[in-house]
């Protein structure tokens, strides 16, 4: 049973202050790089809808390393339960000028809160349920702005109740520098993506919108997700939010 929900963001929040307040004192000591991001949304979305809060939420990022990096993520409901969690490793394969690859496998835990009632008096228990995934990311960048790619998750759920077999499967483009003005610049990512879960499956179009300043660390973010056909249960026909959104990025050198 967990009563003291809010102690969870409470920590993130430490680690993130530690991590981002001491990169100048430390730079020599961490290879590679040191970054992370704060996200706030009115609707916590996932891809795949099972995994969907669908109330406002806290998004915490994080990654550290060079070729081979470390990339957790916490992600909470503002009411301080967790979400789910991410422990991503995740390898750059294969880097030139105009293709990359990177691999990654995760272990995830998805958590749910169930409320039981004994005498009269009803408690919250929050249980965990466990996933190991890997991923497949290339991309073919046409400049240093515009690229091309596809992304493909094959996840596992391990214990009882998970769906036990999920492939992933996108095509994307990446639009990652569109000036509004001299600060001010625009980011957008549209996607396709075929989405099998156990037997069920479905096709989806999804896309984000930031909207950023050169100077400034923080960003506006958006995703639409709408429903092309499907036959999984949990997917609405039409989803959004919209995020507010705190990023640091450190780059280090080896001494």
């Amino acid at each position: 049973m967990i009563q003291k929900k809010s102690g969870y963001l409470l920590i993130v929040f430490i680690l993130l202050s530690h991590f981002s307040f001491s990169q100048e004192v430390e730079k020599t000591k961490v290879p590679g790089h040191l970054g992370g991001a704060v996200t706030v949304t009115n609707n916590g979305l996932s891809f795949i809808p099972t995994f969907s809060l669908g109330k406002p939420a806290a998004i915490f990022d994080l990654s550290v390393g060079k070729r081979l990096s470390f990339d957790p993520q916490f992600r909470f409901s503002l009411e301080g339960k967790p979400w789910s969690f991410l422990f991503w490793f995740r390898y750059k394969l294969l880097k030139t000028n105009k293709f990359s690859f990177n691999v990654g496998p995760h272990l995830g835990l998805a958590f749910k809160t169930l409320a039981e009632t004994t005498n009269g008096v009803t408690t919250e228990t929050i249980t965990a349920k466990r996933y190991l995934a890997g991923e497949l990311v290339p991309n073919y960048h046409l400049s240093k702005a515009v690229s091309i790619g596809m992304y493909y998750l094959y996840s596992r759920g391990i214990d009882v109740g998970t769906t036990k077999n999920t492939n992933f499967l996108t095509l994307n483009a990446n639009f990652s520098n569109i000036p509004l003005t001299k600060q001010f610049y625009l980011k957008i990512i549209p996607q396709v993506y075929y989405l099998k879960m156990d037997s069920q499956d479905g096709f989806y179009f999804t896309s984000a919108f930031t909207l950023a300043n050169r100077k400034v660390p923080v960003s506006i973010s958006s995703v639409i997700n709408k429903v092309i056909q499907t036959n999984i249960a949990a997917s609405k026909d039409f989803v959004w939010n919209v995020s507010l959104i705190y990023s640091f990025n450190k780059k280090y050198v080896e001494q």
